[in-house]
């Protein structure tokens, strides 16, 4: 089972607008991810924009569509297509998330929660395996970005993701973001929530910005939006991570209101430097 390789580098989610930029001047950064599901036609200019830039670039392929925590099984179709772009660009990572997206026939357009009890980390365990021995790859694994808690839950999440890891093998993506937001929607504690965290098995961090929003009793809102510069308690716990952890693959993830390409470079430039920063101190220590 082939594993991670992303470079320990500063990367960013590939978007069509800012192709010029980067065929202009190769490898301003260290990677590209792109979602699977843009990727599964046959052809046209997506792929020819895409096997253009993977002959500079490595490439995470990052995907949003098994729904890996639903109670269905797993759509074999839809698993045979990420495997058809996974062959098709060889790519250095693959990572889906602890989330579910369908029900029957109907698919929803977003990421959704599910509770974190023995019956839910077998499902989840078992559709891990179905992809890694579909694809022959390990997968990354990465932690949600949530709302409300189950009542059902009973093991906490942090404990939920390392049995994930330990049963199945698979690896870990961590959107710091993502655990911002959700802290701050339960009120819990990020850095505590991060303490816990295994970054032993951690392939590659995501970074993205979040829309400020309030619930029916005015309390904070946050809302998981990638339209926007990443938060500076985002980065602030990014840098926390990464003394203790060491440089890992980091992605700058900016989905919507995409911004003109120097904005989207600079904020790879911030996550670079904080990565060189920690690689000199660690060499000095």
């Amino acid at each position: 089972m082939r594993s991670s390789t992303l470079p320990p580098a500063a990367g960013v989610g590939f978007k069509p607008e800012h192709f010029g930029a980067l065929v202009e001047a190769p490898q301003p950064v260290g990677f590209l991810e792109v979602h699977a599901e843009n990727y599964m036609g046959a052809g046209g200019p997506p792929h020819a924009q895409l096997s253009r830039l993977r002959a500079d670039y490595a490439l995470s392929i990052h995907g949003v569509g098994l729904s890996i925590g639903g109670i269905q099984p797993l759509d074999r179709d839809h698993l045979e297509r990420v495997r058809m772009v996974c062959e098709r660009y060889e790519p250095e990572s693959f990572s889906e998330h602890l989330a579910w997206s369908t029900h029957e026939t109907t698919f929803f357009n977003d990421l959704l929660p599910l509770p974190y009890t023995d019956e839910t980390l077998a499902r989840v365990v078992e559709h891990i395996d179905q992809v890694q021995g579909v694809l022959k790859r390990r997968l990354l694994l990465e932690n949600p970005a949530t709302y409300l808690e189950f009542a059902a839950s009973h093991i906490e999440e942090t404990d939920f993701l390392s049995e994930i890891v330990a049963r199945s093998g698979c690896g870990l993506l961590l959107d710091i973001n993502n655990v911002h937001v959700a802290c701050t929607n339960r009120g819990a504690d990020a850095a505590a929530y991060l303490a816990r965290f295994p970054l032993e098995h951690v392939g590659e961090i995501h970074l993205g910005g979040h829309a400020i929003d309030s619930d029916e009793t005015g309390a904070a809102l946050l809302i998981d939006a990638h339209d926007r510069a990443v938060a500076d308690p985002v980065w602030a716990l990014y840098e926390s991570v990464i003394a203790r952890a060491g440089p890992r693959p980091t992605l700058i993830e900016w989905d919507n209101d995409v911004p003109d390409w120097p904005v989207l470079r600079a904020e790879a430039e911030a996550a670079g430097a904080i990565l060189a920063r920690a690689r000199t101190t660690r060499q000095a220590a």
